[in-house]
Parts: C-alpha cells; sequence; structure tokens
C-alpha cells in the first residue's frame, strides 16, 4: 500500500499546487486548487496541505513532484474534509485512499474533533465508494438538505 506525506503549502511549493489537474471529465467534480487556497487565505479554520509521496518525508526540498492536494476545515467540533484531489498522472495508484487516511490520522489528534467528515458531488461514484470503504456514512445533517447536489457523510466508527 502507497503512504503519503502531507506538507503545508508554501512560498516554496505555491506553484507547484496550482498546477494539479484533474482529469477533464472531474473538473466538475472538485474545485481547483487556487480557489481552495484563496478560500484558505480569507478562512484560518481551513488548512491547505500538498500531497507527496511518503518517499519525500526527511528532505526539506522534495526530490519527487507534488501528487495532490488536500484541506480540511475544524469548527464546532467538526473536522470536515473539504478537498481532496490527487494529480491525474497519480491516480488510480492507491494515492487517494492514502491521503484520506492520513488526513483523518491528523484530524483524530484534536482534542476538539468529535466528528469527522466530508461530502462528495452525488454523480462522483469514486469518491462515494472510496469514502464508504474508509467507514463514512451518510449523515443527516440539516445543512445537508439545502445542498442537494452533495452528499454529507461522517465517519461511523470514529468518536472524539
Amino acid at each position: 500500500m502507497v503512504k503519503v506525506h502531507l506538507r503545508k503549502v508554501t512560498r516554496e511549493n505555491f506553484r507547484e499546487c496550482l498546477n494539479l489537474q484533474v482529469a477533464e471529465s472531474q473538473k466538475n467534480l472538485v474545485a481547483t486548487t487556487m480557489q481552495s487556497l484563496a478560500e484558505a487565505y480569507v478562512n484560518l479554520n481551513l488548512f491547505p496541505l500538498a500531497v507527496y509521496d511518503a518517499a519525500v518525508c526527511g528532505y526539506e526540498q522534495p526530490e519527487l513532484p507534488m501528487i495532490g492536494f488536500a484541506m480540511y476545515e475544524i469548527v464546532a467540533g467538526v473536522g470536515f474534509i473539504m478537498r481532496l484531489m490527487i494529480d491525474s498522472k497519480y491516480q488510480r495508484q492507491g494515492y487517494g485512499r492514502a491521503t484520506m487516511i492520513e488526513v483523518i490520522r491528523r484530524l483524530k489528534l484534536y482534542p476538539d474533533v468529535e466528528i469527522i467528515a466530508t461530502s462528495y458531488r452525488k454523480e462522483n461514484d469514486v469518491a462515494a465508494k472510496l469514502y464508504q470503504s474508509l467507514g463514512f456514512r451518510q449523515w443527516d445533517i440539516s445543512y445537508a438538505r439545502s445542498h442537494p447536489t452533495e452528499v454529507y457523510v461522517k465517519l461511523e466508527e470514529y468518536s472524539g
């Protein structure tokens, strides 16, 4: 199984992050990294992260390319995984699953996180299967009813 290493998005890796691209058929399913980084700039509850293969761990300057992007938010006891994006060149290699596992591990370290949740577009079958396989189940929260194009799920076996 592949493993990932997550790092802050910095001045040094910012451009590489902006250049990440999903497949053409996925562009309507996930926000661009530019949009995500802009949101994180104005919202201090958002944590944007660059995704690398775990082989770069220990190297100050990664010798391998950035493979994806993730971002989570912590508000009102919820660690909400807002973005998961793996560059099209690295998809179908296990990096999406590995990234979710690492983000969940990090969220569990926050004492105020009582629920870990995420959402995905209804038509995103790949995300639905991934999240279900990781233990996410339908989250019946009133906010979800006002967003009919999204499916909201929370990690069932987790209780802060």
